[in-house]
């Protein structure tokens, strides 16, 4: 791997829109930015990890009853 020089780190770096990026956080501090939020259903998730932990459970229990 090459080894990057610093000039061209910091030109990366500075590509950002930092005016951009105060605006989204200024927005989401807001509750307006929903984008990725809107998308989740917190139920939904809780409920799929805890079958998920049912099913390892499940599991665990089936492979020791097999040794």
């Amino acid at each position: 791997m090459a080894n990057q020089n610093p000039n061209q780190a910091q030109s990366q770096a500075s590509q950002t829109n930092a005016q951009r990026v105060r605006q989204q956080n200024a927005a989401s501090a807001q509750g307006q930015n929903t984008e990725f939020a809107s998308e989740t259903d917190a139920q939904q998730v809780r409920q799929q990890n805890q079958q998920s932990e049912q099913r390892k459970r499940q599991q665990s229990s089936n492979n020791q009853a097999g040794q």
